[in-house]
């Protein structure tokens, strides 16, 4: 049985990642990848960087194919396009790499360190609102919330 971090390691042997500061330099230079942010809606609306389309891990999938409720036009219409995967931490993002590759897109890599390492990074952010948000917001938001009892019996 393969726990969590072992599933990630194992994704990594096939999923390629790239640092916050390699994306920014990416986008500085006019490039425009699909940046898909794997998160729930709910955090998305918290904090996101600006440009990027929400589709939370559990629907990934279907939004990938047409003729779904959860279909993304952007996603379901080319396997070739530049796709940057991204979460919180970077961590569901390397998953949800290997899964589309698996599902035949050729142009993927998850954002190592996730919206975190974006944030320590001091590169731009936005929430619902459209409103800018600052590292010291980011740090805020998304810090870990890991309660007492979800942690480990000693």
């Amino acid at each position: 049985m393969a726990r969590y971090d072992e599933l990630v390691e194992e994704a990594l042997t096939r999923v390629k990642e790239i640092m916050p500061w390699d994306l920014s330099r990416t986008l500085a230079a006019g490039s425009k990848p699909v940046l898909l942010d794997v998160r729930e809606a709910v955090e998305f609306d918290q904090l996101h960087i600006p440009g990027s389309i929400n589709v939370p891990r559990g629907v990934l999938e279907q939004s990938c194919e047409w003729d779904y409720d959860e279909t993304v036009p952007e996603l379901a219409a080319g396997r070739d396009q530049e796709i940057v995967v991204i979460c919180r931490s970077g961590k569901r993002s390397v998953l949800a790499a290997d899964v589309l590759q698996k599902m035949g897109f050729s142009n993927v890599v998850s954002l190592k360190t996730g919206v975190r390492g974006w944030s320590d990074y001091e590169q731009p952010m936005t929430n619902a609102s459209n409103e800018e948000l600052d590292a010291d917001d980011g740090d805020v938001l998304l810090a870990p919330r890991v309660r007492l009892h979800q942690r480990k019996p000693k």
